[in-house]
């Protein structure tokens, strides 16, 4: 019989990464390595991440701006351990993992130079999986959780720092209105499944205390009839920066 928190051995960037989950529960996809991509990140700089899971996210960023400092910030304590033994196996002394909740973070105000996260997206009245952990990350307890989210974000986020979110579509209007009362900059980046297919998912970022204009940029096509992409590929597999500016 398999042990309750057993985990399974992987990797991100083609390899490059060594990444550890749990078999059972919320597992890694696309979403943190490009959320990690459009993170506009500098040596020295002060990274947040809000529901880090076991540290996707954060590990794909230390691996591209090399010097950059993190922390995630994970409700559940078994997956906030399992981020930061993650950390530690590739070698980034500079990250870390604490147990919180985005919705009150255990920080003071101006804290990070960026900040990032990939918000629980499902409504509560949708269909839940019957996983607890995967429900956990993935549904959204109310209806103001975004609200909450982003609040307590731009809170300790320095001005003229970044936030960076991965979002389904459907929650486009709602995520630019949350991040309009702060920032400006407001910049929608689709991500297309495949050629002529709508954008289940997007990646929106603005700069807080910002005056600059909104933007759509072009998007990210991840899939193609042979399989990932050559852009998709870039990002995912070598690392390479989503330019959201």
């Amino acid at each position: 019989m398999e042990a309750e928190g057993a985990t399974t051995m992987g990797g991100l960037l083609g390899g490059k990464l060594s990444y550890r989950q749990f078999r059972h529960g919320h597992r890694s996809g696309f979403e943190p390595v490009l959320l990690a991509a459009a993170l506009p990140g500098q040596a020295g700089q002060r990274v947040l991440e809000a529901g880090t899971g076991a540290g996707a996210a954060l590990l794909c960023a230390a691996a591209r701006v090399k010097g950059i400092g993190g922390i995630g910030v994970e409700r559940d304590p078994a997956l906030a351990r399992l981020a930061a033994e993650n950390f530690a196996a590739n070698g980034f002394t500079r990250l870390a993992s604490v147990v919180g909740d985005a919705t009150a973070l255990p920080f003071p105000a101006q804290s990070f130079h960026h900040v990032m996260a990939n918000p629980p997206w499902f409504r509560a009245e949708s269909t839940r999986p019957p996983d607890a952990g995967r429900s956990l990350a993935r549904h959204v307890p109310a209806a103001s959780m975004l609200a909450a989210w982003t609040g307590e974000m731009l809170r300790v986020l320095r001005d003229g720092g970044s936030i960076t979110l991965i979002l389904p579509a459907a929650s486009i209007a709602e995520a630019a209105a949350l991040l309009r009362s702060g920032c400006g900059g407001v910049t929608l980046l689709p991500l297309w499944p495949r050629p002529n297919v709508k954008a289940k998912m997007v990646l929106l970022q603005a700069r807080k205390a910002s005056r600059a204009p909104d933007a759509v940029l072009p998007g990210l096509t991840l899939h193609g009839q042979a399989g990932l992409t050559p852009e998709a590929e870039a990002v995912l597999r070598e690392g390479q920066a989503l330019a959201l500016r």
